[in-house]
């Protein structure tokens, strides 16, 4: 691939980009999801694993059920976005592998190792989660990724078999996982004139080095 992304594609991605917290009347269609997943799965993964589990909040009711989770300063946000993402990884994920890697018995690797499946499910999904919000920019929408939320109400109350309660859960979404919360991303069109002015970045000599 020889082929560069062009300036306006770069504004698109990064330069212009911004992290949304007022949104506009405006929804997401089911379609532009979709579409949105269907970019993002093409990124990399170590051995392919693609841990990233996606619950796409869209109605009030799925989003009450996460509101109580939530640091208060999210929650306005999160309440008027028209779509909340809650981005998880599965931590059973090698269960996937005999589909995804069949090169070799790639699952042996993990299944009797769950310090290292933990680490490469959440490095991995974390991955899955910058490719997610690039994806989501690519398709037109704005995105308001977040921390400030109790992961384990989340979990409890999306992801119940990985919950770490002690009462008997069967997995309402991802039957025979073990998901778990990694961060939230606010979806649709924001406002842009409700936007605070941009923050600074560090400078190449700053933050990279030369060996």
């Amino acid at each position: 691939m020889s082929s560069t992304l062009n300036e306006e594609g770069r504004k698109l991605l990064f330069r212009e980009a911004r992290t949304h917290n007022e949104w506009l009347d405006k929804p997401v269609s089911d379609d532009t999801l979709r579409e949105l997943y269907d970019l993002m799965k093409w990124g990399p993964t170590s051995v392919n694993c693609c841990p990233a589990r996606i619950l796409f909040l869209r109605t009030p009711e799925a989003k009450a059920r996460l509101l109580p989770a939530l640091a208060p300063g999210n929650v306005e946000k999160t309440r008027s976005a028209p779509v909340t993402a809650i981005i998880g990884y599965d931590g059973r994920f090698y269960d996937m592998l005999p589909k995804l890697f069949p090169h070799v018995d790639a699952r042996a690797w993990f299944v009797d190792t769950p310090e290292l499946a933990e680490v490469t499910a959440r490095r991995n999904s974390s991955l899955q989660g910058a490719y997610f919000i690039l994806a989501a920019r690519a398709v037109g929408l704005d995105c308001g990724p977040m921390s400030g939320f109790d992961q384990a109400k989340v979990d409890h109350e999306f992801f119940p078999a990985s919950g770490g309660t002690d009462r008997e859960f069967s997995q309402e979404y991802f039957p025979d996982s073990h998901v778990k919360t990694n961060f939230l991303c606010n979806l649709g069109y924001g406002d842009p004139a409700k936007l605070f002015p941009r923050s600074p970045r560090l400078d190449f000599e700053e933050a990279c080095k030369l060996l």
